[in-house]
């Protein structure tokens, strides 16, 4: 296991923890590949009832990491440092970075997403993975994707339906606006605000603990049946879009006005 996320299991809850702090818990190709790790590592462990999932340091997850991004504004997604279609496995519908933010739905129990300080893009779509978000009031969401000429290929476009209405949804995708955990419980991102989001994702997970494991994770195969219909069809999708985007004009464009700190200079579609 790799020591980029921890996990500690204790009277039935798994605490996992990002370990990357120095990095807001930033996504490049190890981390993805230790977040995958951790929750594949959960999914058969019977003696887990709850998962709580938090981030080390200033941040749950800051999204991908400035490297990577540079490294896609050339059109190649170098060393590892962000997933492709190439990353499928045989069994699964999604690829690495889908599956970082998927798994956590594919786990058999409960999982609480425990966020402050950022979550965005990528960080956002994997706390979108948990069952549950305790998040911090003023916590920095955003679906970032936009903003740098993206759209988002973690699933989030299968996980955002159902919370929030499909209007909102598009207002958050399309602007790539940054909002507080205030706006996203009151959109529906959000379950639960707390000023101490880990200590009160515990404290639900203990009462968690105390029903049936049977039941809960029954209910959560139940619960599960109608996103699955149609969330392979629609990760594929992401995959083709997002594949289209990358290292074209305007997504470099999008990355190097950014480091430049200069207006982008758009083309139209062809």
């Amino acid at each position: 296991m790799s020591d980029r996320v921890t996990i500690n299991i204790s009277d039935g809850i798994a605490d996992v923890r990002f370990n990357r702090a120095e990095k807001r818990n930033a996504l490049d190709g190890e981390q993805f590949a230790a977040i995958v790790e951790a929750g594949e590592s959960l999914k058969t462990n019977r003696k887990v009832r709850v998962v709580v999932v938090s981030g080390e340091g200033a941040s749950f997850c800051a999204g991908l990491d400035l490297g990577s991004m540079g490294a896609m504004a050339t059109g190649e997604r170098q060393g590892g440092n962000t997933p492709t279609a190439s990353d499928m496995q045989e069994g699964r519908i999604t690829h690495l970075g889908q599956q970082s933010a998927w798994v956590w739905q594919e786990v058999p129990v409960p999982v609480i997403a425990a966020v402050h300080g950022h979550a965005l893009g990528g960080g956002c779509q994997i706390a979108l993975g948990a069952d549950m978000r305790f998040a911090h009031p003023d916590t920095k969401f955003s679906v970032r994707e936009t903003y740098w000429g993206l759209v988002p290929d973690m699933a989030g476009t299968v996980l955002m339906q159902g919370l929030v209405r499909p209007d909102v949804m598009k207002d958050i995708v399309l602007s790539a606006r940054i909002f507080d955990g205030r706006e996203a419980h009151a959109m529906g991102l959000v379950t639960r605000l707390s000023e101490t989001p880990r200590e009160d994702a515990f404290a639900y997970a203990e009462e968690i603990c105390k029903r049936s494991p049977n039941a809960v994770r029954g209910a959560k195969e139940l619960l599960n049946r109608l996103t699955l219909d149609f969330a392979a069809a629609q990760f594929a999708a992401e995959r083709r879009i997002i594949g289209s985007l990358i290292g074209g004009h305007n997504q470099r464009e999008a990355v190097m006005s950014d480091f430049e700190k200069r207006a982008p200079a758009y083309v139209d579609p062809a």
